[in-house]
């Protein structure tokens, strides 16, 4: 019988890979992955995989002890991991998505790889859908000023990607997507919305203090008590799961026009005594 082309031991370093694997009926092959995959594929703790280190912190030895002929991982990503894995004779696919457009190329090879191509159509075809679905209903409303950051500390406003389901969902991104901007930049843009998706936060972003802390009460978010927390996995995994993303950026922006869904969180009002002058 003629061996197989196709890769039968994967790691993946990178949750969105997991996600991708699991939507295209590949996560069989994936015999280890990173304690973060398993926050968006719960899946993944059933059976005998391997939790091993993600990308940045990579462990050569841990992860050739799991003996992949294909490792997947994102950046940014260790070089010495990297060549080590290749002179030990397994294939590395690093991925480097920015945009929409790129993330639906990373599903295509993927999928490529692992010989699911019909599979891959109906993915890309149903998401692409799902999005010009929320972009027409949205059309007609309000463009609203919408900050979304994917970190805290220094304040680092969301990838390119997420701007772009920002403009889907009928909202203005502000700021450079992907770079650091500062909390008086921010206060001056005055944001209409204001989101936080904190990597490896999950929902736990500590929304109450944020406002006051960078003297945001003034903002028309604030006011408007338009402050949200939406779950770090579903705006920063560049995957499928940026669906479940789009339908709380949705509600978060025009909840006239769309339900509230999962992995939203809302403060409705700014704890006085933390008031700072606005003016700072």
């Amino acid at each position: 019988m003629q061996k197989s082309h196709l890769p039968e031991r994967i790691v993946c370093l990178q949750p969105s890979a997991t996600v991708i694997l699991h939507e295209i009926g590949a996560l069989d092959r994936v015999v280890a992955c990173t304690r973060y995959c398993a926050d968006v594929i719960p899946e993944v703790t059933n059976g005998n995989r391997v939790v091993v280190a993600d990308s940045w912190t990579a462990d050569t030895a841990e992860i050739l002890a799991a003996r992949p002929d294909l490792v997947i991982a994102a950046v940014p990503y260790q070089e010495k991991a990297v060549s080590e894995i290749l002179r030990a004779g397994a294939r590395f696919l690093g991925l480097a998505p920015r945009t929409l457009h790129d993330i639906y190329t990373d599903i295509a090879t993927i999928a490529g790889i692992a010989g699911a191509a019909d599979r891959c159509h109906e993915l890309l075809i149903g998401m692409q859908r799902r999005i010009e679905t929320i972009r027409q209903r949205s059309a007609e409303a309000p463009r609203l000023r919408v900050f979304c950051e994917e970190w805290g500390k220094p304040v680092i406003a969301s990838q390119p990607w997420v701007a772009e389901l920002v403009e889907a969902a009928g909202g203005h991104f502000l700021g450079e997507p992907g770079c650091q901007i500062s909390t008086d930049e921010v206060r001056r843009l005055d944001p209409q919305v204001f989101i936080a998706a904190w990597c490896g936060a999950g929902d736990r972003v500590p929304l109450a203090k944020i406002i006051p802390d960078r003297a945001w009460q003034q903002t028309s978010a604030a006011r408007a008590e338009k402050v949200f927390c939406i779950r770090d996995e579903f705006l920063n995994t560049p995957a499928p799961t940026l669906l479940m993303g789009l339908d709380a950026l949705a509600f978060a922006i025009h909840p006239e026009l769309f339900p509230s869904t999962k992995g939203i969180r809302r403060i409705t009002e700014v704890p006085s005594s933390l008031v700072a002058n606005p003016g700072l």
